[in-house]
């Protein structure tokens, strides 16, 4: 069965550096008869309708090869991921939901780092020594999730990675991988101001008062949402408080403006919304005040900082996003500039 929430392990809070909406492709497979490669990185949780049947059979919301006969006995099935975000991977989740006698009987994965662009052909033709072990060969269950947390120390920890392999031993079919870790963006492409929010170039969210309907990290992916469901949205509030979003920056900056899109949210809007920078002391600088939203719109604030100097408006490492009393926004963007110390973090990672 899959699992619930809660029953989630830690390293789940870190991004999906694989899915589709973070840019994630799935670039080369040896097969996929019954079921398409794409599948394996889509956002969504696995689908079942029993009664849906297409040409090629029954219809399944994953990749799924085909039976292997004769002289391709001895071989094995493989999917090669690249990633949407390179980064250091944290952990990952290889989901065989609603594949009961079709799963494989085995499956492992593997990374690799190459920065260089090649097509899926070309990544596939290289040597087995070019790919780094992450799961190693796994015995595997039908409709269960799988999670393998990578070890917090070592190199493979603190490698960047830019595609994954997936491979089946011998067949059958999976529905999802999760790649979840540490953005590594490439600092040679941070020399201006950035979007200090974004999960591309190292963001992530750190705090959320309620994840009802969607989780809080759609508001920083990549690119614009295509509806509702990939934004946040909250639960509908019945008391006196309100609720509220905590990104960590991709490095400490100095804020300069901030898009808050509420597109697609059109009757559950937030009413009011505001804004505030979390120096790396706590302290809280207010950086949008308390206004009024409007649904379906893409808000702009230009940032006043009251205790801006001469280098310009305090640094921040991390804002929170405080909705009255609850609502929904589908992205989030904090643009500004590194500052030394913010900048010299990513290059640490890098």
């Amino acid at each position: 069965m899959s699992a619930t929430p809660t029953d989630l392990p830690e390293f789940t809070i870190w991004p999906d550096l694989a899915r589709r909406a973070n840019g994630g492709s799935v670039v080369w497979a040896t097969d996929e008869s019954f079921a398409e490669r794409e599948n394996l990185i889509r956002t969504p949780e696995p689908a079942f309708d029993p009664d849906e049947f297409g040409n090629k059979g029954k219809v399944y919301d994953g990749w799924e090869t085909r039976r292997r006969r004769h002289d391709e006995i001895g071989q094995n099935d493989a999917a090669i991921v690249r990633l949407g975000i390179p980064g250091q991977i944290k952990g990952i989740v290889v989901d065989t939901a609603w594949f009961t006698g079709n799963f494989p009987p085995q499956f492992a994965v593997y990374g690799l780092t190459c920065d260089e662009l090649r097509t899926g052909e070309e990544i596939a033709a290289l040597p087995d020594s070019a790919w780094t072990t992450l799961v190693p060969v796994t015995d595997a269950q039908g409709d269960h999730k799988h999670f393998f947390e990578i070890a917090p120390t070592g190199e493979t920890a603190e490698r960047r990675f830019t595609h994954v392999k997936l491979e089946m031993i011998p067949d059958g079919g999976i529905a999802r991988i999760r790649v979840h870790g540490q953005p590594v963006p490439d600092p040679r492409f941070l020399g201006c101001t950035i979007d200090l929010a974004s999960v591309e170039n190292g963001a992530r969210v750190t705090d959320c008062t309620n994840m009802f309907y969607s989780r809080p990290d759609h508001i920083i992916a990549l690119g614009r949402s295509r509806n509702m469901g990939e934004g946040w949205e909250n639960a509908r509030r019945r008391d006196d408080s309100n609720d509220s979003v905590t990104v960590q920056l991709a490095g400490e900056g100095r804020v300069r403006w901030i898009e808050l899109d509420t597109s697609y949210f059109v009757f559950n809007a937030p009413g009011d919304i505001k804004v505030t920078g979390l120096t790396d002391t706590g302290e809280e600088i207010e950086l949008v005040a308390k206004t009024g939203t409007l649904p379906d719109t893409r808000h702009r604030f230009l940032i006043s900082d009251p205790l801006e100097g001469e280098s310009g408006p305090t640094p921040v490492v991390a804002v929170r996003v405080d909705v009255y009393p609850d609502g929904g926004i589908s992205r989030l963007r904090v643009w500004g500039d590194l500052t030394e110390e913010g900048r010299r973090s990513i290059e640490d990672r890098w």
